[in-house]
């Protein structure tokens, strides 16, 4: 790799450039890391800007990766001059007229360019580095190519042909000098003026051949082209004119080509032609801060859209948590299913005909022991009305959150973080009925503290008379709001069942609210990631203020 000091004075040094390579910084190490955080950025939001955002960011990588970081490995290597343009504009046929020979194959069927052709002078051998340009082309080494340069025929930039059309561009990122071939009946047309704006906007070299000009229009059209060169701000754009021959077959006539081969000769040689790469390179550099600032822009403007998001959800949760709070006070879990398993278990099993003598039940253990299995069943339809109430509550969240971040009136780019339906069901599929567990493992053990140690005696008796299981579970009943098995709690256990029900409906009451937070969070996690942090564009700035340095 070139060293720091003659990097920066490749490149104009100066004080900024001084002071950088104090720092241990080579502009090698800069585009390295700018190409890698550059790479890393993502905009999952979809707000205005931020397509043509991701574009610029692609456009920024291919300059990177296809010339910048190639060309500051290997400085000494030739300066490639890639011969670009649309279909028939008769690239080919001037390429092989530069070089005296066909060695890129032109004619009339299109495409003709169908596999790219470098070539270099025999006498660069040894200082030709293998790159992206070498990679994508078939490598001649010929005499006829000025030494310290490589030519480079590219396929067309308007291929019907659609790799043809990528491998064209690829190429052009790569170019150290675009030499762009149109045509007198062409030129004013979108696509040479687009690949132009192109090359300006990355600080490109670009050089213009304008052919097959009839001479009785010679001057207008030359004058109307520079014209148009000025108003595009490339005045400074050497502009060649190839006059029209008529049908021909083979190579231009030397005299036809000869202004070209001059302008080429002229970058002959190391010294010369490393200007050219030097001149290319100090205006992909100077182009580079704006493209940086744009895309760390934007990347800001993600930051603020996930702020206003985020804002919006979190300003859903005081109701989306009282909504499911008073489901459960309301006493909606211990619905029709459980009222209609109670009836049926006071006229089957007479769970609730027990005897109480003394302010204790009385019961014998093998009638307690029946109890408890009757009242399994009321069990289960609590356990499941719970967990279709938690579950009717974190559904109502989604459909909150998704109007909320996709409906008419959401903030932009929300319907990137709206709940995904199927995932969101699945999600409490999983988590629900785990939560309910929880509330009823909380009432079997409130039971067994309550018999351990010196047990009161209406808890020992009503243990005897339902199961310890079947107290749990008419102790999960009342907590849901069954005014049955309350009434039944409170004649064998009196007030101080009071405690035990209200601490497990508050634990109900909590566990619906972290469903309800479940809902929240899985949409704040993907606002709280890191592409949308308010600091996520800060590896962008420090590039850029080191770019800044460099330029």
């Amino acid at each position: 790799m070139t060293s720091t000091p003659r990097v920066h004075r490749l490149l104009g040094g100066g004080r900024d450039a001084d002071a950088t390579a104090e720092l241990g910084l080579t502009v090698h190490d800069v585009a390295r890391d700018l190409r890698r955080d550059v790479a890393a950025v993502r905009l999952p939001l979809p707000i205005d800007g931020a397509g043509d955002a991701l574009a610029s960011r692609d456009r920024l990588l291919a300059q990177l990766d296809e010339h910048l970081l190639p060309r500051l490995v290997e400085l000494s290597s030739p300066a490639v001059v890639v011969v670009a343009g649309s279909t028939g504009a008769g690239k080919s046929t001037l390429y092989n007229s530069l070089l005296g020979e066909e060695v890129s194959r032109a004619g009339v069927l299109r495409p003709t360019t169908r596999e790219p052709v470098i070539a270099f002078n025999p006498a660069d051998v040894d200082v030709i580095a293998d790159g992206p340009m070498t990679q994508l082309s078939r490598v001649v080494h010929h005499a006829g190519v000025p030494r310290g340069t490589a030519l480079l025929d590219a396929p067309d930039l308007d291929s019907f042909d659609a790799e043809n059309r990528t491998i064209a561009h690829q190429l052009l990122e790569g170019a150290d000098l675009w030499l762009f071939v149109t045509t007198a009946s062409r030129y004013g047309d979108a696509l040479p003026w687009q690949a132009l704006s192109r090359a300006t906007e990355r600080g490109a070299s670009v050089a213009m051949v304008l052919n097959r000009v009839p001479r009785s229009d010679l001057a207008t059209i030359r004058g109307d082209l520079m014209a148009r060169l000025r108003h595009h701000g490339m005045t400074d754009t050497p502009l060649f004119v190839v006059p029209d021959v008529g049908p021909h077959e083979g190579l231009l006539e030397d005299d036809v080509v000869a202004p070209v081969k001059r302008w080429l000769n002229m970058l002959a040689g190391p010294d010369r032609s490393r200007a050219v790469v030097v001149r290319t390179l100090k205006g992909s550099l100077a182009a580079l801060p704006a493209w940086v600032t744009t895309l760390a822009d934007a990347v800001d403007a993600q930051a603020q859209a996930a702020t206003t998001l985020r804002r919006a959800v979190d300003a859903e949760v005081p109701a989306a948590r009282r909504l499911a709070e008073d489901a459960v006070r309301a006493g909606v879990v211990a619905g029709a299913s459980v009222e209609a398993r109670w009836r049926e278990l006071s006229g089957t099993a007479g769970v609730d005909r027990v005897k109480v003598k003394g302010g204790r039940v009385r019961s014998t253990r093998r009638a307690g022991r029946s109890r408890s299995t009757a009242l399994d069943l009321l069990r289960d339809d609590v356990v499941a009305a719970a967990g279709r109430t938690l579950t009717a509550s974190g559904a109502r969240v989604e459909d909150r959150l998704r109007a909320v971040s996709a409906g008419p009136s959401a903030p932009p780019g929300g319907s990137w973080v709206a709940p995904d339906a199927q995932a969101r069901s699945a999600a409490r599929e999983e988590t629900v009925p785990r939560t309910v567990a929880g509330w009823v493992e909380g009432a079997d053990r409130r039971v067994e503290e309550r018999l351990a140690g010196q047990a009161d005696e209406r808890v020992v008796a009503a243990a005897k008379a339902f199961g310890a299981r079947g107290l749990a579970t008419l102790l999960l009943a009342a907590s849901a709001g069954s005014d049955d098995a309350a009434r039944l709690l409170g004649r064998v256990l009196g007030d101080a069942v009071a405690p035990d029900t209200e601490a497990l409906a508050t634990d109900l009451v909590d566990r619906a609210a972290a469903v309800v937070d479940g809902e929240i969070a899985a949409v704040r996690d993907v606002l709280d990631g890191p592409d949308l942090a308010d600091d996520a564009a800060t590896a962008l700035r420090l590039r850029l203020a080191e770019l800044r340095r460099l330029t």
